[in-house]
């Protein structure tokens, strides 16, 4: 008999309703053995002393609520233990996803006489006050106030959320709309955690397979260099709502299967089309501001949206820019044509998992290195450094001259003691247009990065003495002196096989200088038909591209050349602000700073063009047979400062 697809959730109903047949089965056991080694399996002992240390830490919260009671108000003691107050967690722990050593997102849930204030004033003491407690770090100016900590070995983020009720029951249920009422922006913000992560997990299926799947994808994102939200990847929410939508898409499948679909899907998905696994409200009750893309013109500007499913719905992806959206990209169709090849038999999971070959790619980077002189001012600059990078990438995709601006979200520590005890290095391959000659200056790329950077951090006096951010332009065969020997062994192309034809899938799709700007890109299918000639391509970027070559040079009042073949562009943090004559307001903690990156505000993408790779002939035999159909539907009305001059031009000659 046949089911009823309207009993299933999304915004569409299923495609197929088949069940998994046993290779599907047999293939799923496998993926699960692959994963394994990898770290992505807790113990019971280790989960155990999780849910441990949760216990105590909701113990404290009881405990510290009923002491600001007691303080306010002159509330009577035998009302005390009444008010509650609860740790929810929400997350990679509350989806069921989490990996060894994973950090445990949690919220505060505090009644209406108990201020965020509190939070981070007398919470905070009784943290310092508890043996277990470590690295403790209140950042009560970001645009989502936090705490985080390490518990007895355990790291948490925890937020907090102020409710409008006398007293928080301990059956509540925070998916209510009706808790949202008369509440501040922030604790909105914060309760929308948990809100979406309930609400995702009530929209899909099949829980367990979901959890197989989404372990799956998640290690593979991280393998890849794509999962970070903070530099502009997709963060673990947006990975948990990509396999969500695909597990609607295939409400009965194995994970193995679901993995294939989950490519498949998005190496065809038409960005920037929302993904949504509910439809979107139309009214919008309480007013909070609610992504909409046929009512808010700035909501069109997003280049891969992926839309949170609890109200206030919005774009978990605005962080996304051209560059990390086309390596994205990129990356779902090279892991579609792995599995494909794993379905038909001739890969096994393990190739899935791979590491990135980030540093074989590209033959100019740039580093950026973040230091400090005492480990705790060291970890505040390191995450203060990381969560601005993305104007750095937003200015060098701005230069005409620059294709892509791929940034490594790993960040490498120092590999012998003369690079200091509390340091860190993020590294970013940059692609060029192909033009015979051309004079890149990237003087005001660096620069208004280093002013928003060092503005900003005494502006909300963060910058310590001795912090120091430092940007190195790199050529390939420098990168021994900055990674270390494992790291570069990682992802290196094997040796041409007979023929010049790589193994390796994708290999040579990148080189440093690619196609000019209104060139059409190769079709993959006449790629595909072409591969061996593709590899020879790849072979030419290693060596007659040598004479392509970028020099930093000086301008009239430079005083010395870059030494020993690296050029240096360097910006060091000193006591002395910028020039007062800088424009523009940089304030901490406000939205602006966290959006207003204006390369990631731009409508469309120049690889859009790019179709995926050609399905080979015989993959039919093991490939789940039903055909994908157009997944553009439902429509949503989408159409596809200041400076301080430096010392010396940052000026780059490409020939």
């Amino acid at each position: 008999m046949a089911q009823d697809s309207s009993a299933y959730p999304g915004v569409t109903g299923p495609i197929s309703l088949a069940e998994p047949k046993p290779f599907d089965l047999e293939l799923s056991d496998k993926l699960e053995e692959a994963m394994r080694p990898h770290g992505v399996f807790e113990s019971e002992a280790e989960l155990a002393h999780r849910m441990e240390v949760l216990s105590r830490i909701n113990e404290l919260v009881r405990d510290w609520i009923k002491d600001v009671s007691r303080q306010k108000n002159n509330i009577p003691e035998n009302r005390i233990n009444t008010f509650g107050g609860k740790v929810f967690t929400f997350g990679s722990y509350r989806l069921g996803v989490h990996t060894k050593g994973a950090d445990i997102d949690t919220l505060c849930v505090a009644p209406r006489h108990v201020e965020r204030s509190d939070f981070f004033k007398s919470f905070v003491e009784l943290l310092k006050a508890q043996p277990e407690v470590k690295d403790l770090r209140a950042v009560e100016e970001a645009f989502v106030p936090v705490i985080k900590m390490t518990y007895d070995g355990i790291e948490l983020d925890m937020l907090f959320a102020r409710l409008a009720l006398p007293t928080i029951p301990e059956d509540i249920d925070l998916r209510q709309e009706t808790h949202l009422k008369n509440l501040d922006e922030k604790s909105v913000r914060s309760l929308n955690g948990c809100r979406v992560t309930d609400e995702i997990l009530h929209l899909v299926p099949n829980k367990e397979n979901f959890r197989m799947t989404l372990r799956a994808v998640k290690l593979w994102a991280k393998k890849k260099g794509v999962y970070s939200n903070v530099l502009g990847y997709l963060g673990g929410v947006s990975w948990a709502m990509l396999v969500a939508r695909v597990c609607q898409l295939y409400p009965n499948a194995a994970p193995s299967t679901l993995v294939h679909r989950f490519f498949l899907v998005y190496s065809k998905w038409d960005w920037p089309a929302p993904v949504l696994l509910k439809p979107l409200d139309t009214e919008n009750k309480l007013g909070f501001p609610v992504w909409d893309a046929r009512v808010n013109p700035a909501d069109r500007f997003h280049l891969m949206p992926i839309i949170t499913p609890a109200y206030p719905q919005q774009n978990s992806t605005y962080n996304v820019t051209n560059s990390t959206r086309t390596t994205i990209t990129e990356e779902f169709k090279d892991g579609l044509d792995i599995v494909t090849r794993i379905f038909e038999g001739r890969e096994d999971w393990t190739a899935l998992l791979e590491p990135s070959n980030f540093f074989h790619k590209y033959k100019h980077y740039i580093v950026l290195k973040a230091s400090a002189e005492e480990e705790e001012h060291y970890l505040e600059w390191k995450g203060y450094v990381e969560s601005k990078i993305r104007l750095l990438v937003g200015n060098l995709e701005r230069n005409p001259y620059i294709k892509l601006a791929h940034v490594m979200p790993e960040a490498y520590g120092p590999i012998n003691e003369s690079e200091g005890q509390y340091m860190c290095k993020w590294f970013i391959g940059l692609v060029f247009h192909n033009t015979q000659t051309a004079n890149i200056d990237l003087t005001y790329d660096i620069q208004s990065f280093s002013d928003a950077v060092h503005k900003t951090a005494m502006h909300i006096n963060l910058f310590k003495e001795g912090m120091k951010v430092e940007i190195t332009y790199l050529r390939k065969k420098q990168l021994t002196q900055y990674v270390p020997p494992h790291i570069l062994a990682q992802g290196r192309p094997p040796k041409k096989k007979e023929g010049g034809r790589s193994s390796t899938p994708g290999e040579g799709r990148r080189s440093s200088v690619d196609k000019p700007p209104n060139s059409k890109a190769e079709p993959d299918a006449i790629r595909e038909q072409s591969e061996s000639r593709t590899s020879a391509a790849g072979e030419e970027d290693e060596t007659s591209q040598e004479s392509q070559v970028l020099d930093v040079s000086a301008n009239a009042n430079s005083v010395a050349e870059a030494s020993n073949d690296t050029e240096h562009m360097q910006m060091e943090m000193s006591e002395n602000p910028p020039s007062e004559a800088v424009s523009g307001d940089h304030t901490a903690g406000k939205e602006s700073e966290e959006h207003n990156d204006l390369g990631s505000k731009r409508p469309g993408s120049p690889f859009s063009a790019d179709t995926p790779p050609k399905r080979p002939k015989d993959v039919e035999q093991n490939l789940p047979s039903d055909d994908l159909p157009d997944l553009s539907s439902p429509q949503t009305g989408l159409p596809a400062t200041g400076f301080v001059p430096l010392k010396n031009s940052i000026k780059l000659t490409l020939k």
